[in-house]
């Protein structure tokens, strides 16, 4: 069983993601030792967006280009509507997520960011659950959805809104210590 203190996580967010989806699993992850990037489109520092207005700044580590799936052990993926929206229509960053879930890797998803696993097309035959007013764009993708806090489908942890990110961490944590799920690809 890996130790956190060994991992290796990359969280991908652009500008407008939900402030707390990324802050607090980047916080949380950080003081179990594990060692955590942010991924931005540019590399640059993002604004999140807190609420019903923009929020902080978060600085950007590495480009998105530049992740490669043998440097991490996990890919977390915050939501919010604007992030994972802008993400979707970056073939870089869907191709980071297809990449992530062929290469066997933990692959954590909240609220919106299901549309990037929706559209690297790995939900086929998954159970998962996000934000509910995307519940039908997962079933329409052939996912299983329910509405549950966290649902983990073979190394895929998705979960539902900032009132989830305490069992959304603590799975996280759960399945990188777990290591490497073998997996279809979809």
């Amino acid at each position: 069983m890996p130790e956190m203190k060994d991992a290796r996580i990359v969280i991908m967010a652009t500008h407008g993601f939900e402030q707390s989806e990324l802050e607090v699993p980047l916080e949380e992850l950080r003081k179990t030792g594990a060692h955590v990037d942010v991924a931005t489109l540019d590399g640059q520092e993002i604004t999140g967006w807190d609420e019903a207005d923009w929020g902080r700044k978060v600085p950007g580590d590495v480009k998105i280009a530049d992740v490669s799936v043998s440097d991490y052990d996990c890919l977390v993926l915050p939501g919010g509507q604007i992030n994972p929206d802008l993400l979707r229509v970056d073939d870089k960053a869907v191709g980071v997520v297809r990449d992530f879930v062929a290469g066997n890797k933990i692959v954590a998803a909240i609220c919106h960011a299901p549309w990037l696993l929706i559209e690297a097309d790995v939900m086929r035959g998954r159970d998962a659950t996000s934000y509910h007013s995307i519940a039908t764009d997962l079933k329409n993708a052939g996912a299983n959805w329910k509405d549950e806090a966290v649902v983990v489908s073979n190394g895929i942890v998705t979960s539902r809104n900032p009132d989830d990110l305490d069992a959304f961490v603590a799975k996280i944590v759960e399945e990188v210590k777990e290591g490497e799920h073998k997996r279809r690809v979809a």
